[in-house]
């Protein structure tokens, strides 16, 4: 790794720790999401320049972040909901398992989509939540 490329990694990351270190666990869910984002559109770069160790690595990273989104599923409190998204983040992880082994961008960009889509209704909570309160 070049120089300026470890300098930034520890800026992002110092950046991110910061982050971390002082969300409400609405906004860490949402960084969580943008990360899934960002591994998504580094694994599309990553097969167009066939890197793919580092295409497989940022997919691993993908699925440990839907995985970890799984396990903050409660049936008992969410559930249709939690129900419904634990089937989602399941099929999101068999998309990125396929998507990895062939190579296929548009596998990707379904996923990405329905990231992005849940992060929008995510967002939308937080919306609604402060719209109450200062209602």
């Amino acid at each position: 790794m070049k120089p300026a490329q470890y300098a930034l990694r520890e800026y992002q990351q110092n950046q991110l720790d910061a982050g971390v270190a002082y969300a409400d666990p609405h906004t860490l869910i949402a960084m969580l999401f943008d990360g899934l984002q960002d591994r998504i559109a580094v694994a599309k770069g990553s097969i167009g320049r066939g890197a793919y160790g580092e295409k497989a690595r940022v997919i691993g990273n993908a699925i440990e972040i839907l995985n970890y989104l799984q396990s903050c599923l409660d049936p008992g409190q969410g559930g249709d909901i939690a129900i419904n998204l634990d089937r989602l983040y399941g099929y999101m992880i068999e998309r990125l398992f396929l998507a990895s082994s062939r190579n296929d961008i548009a596998m990707l960009d379904e996923v990405g989509d329905l990231v992005r889509e849940i992060k929008e209704g995510w967002d939308g909570i937080r919306e609604v939540v402060r719209a109450g309160a200062s209602s």
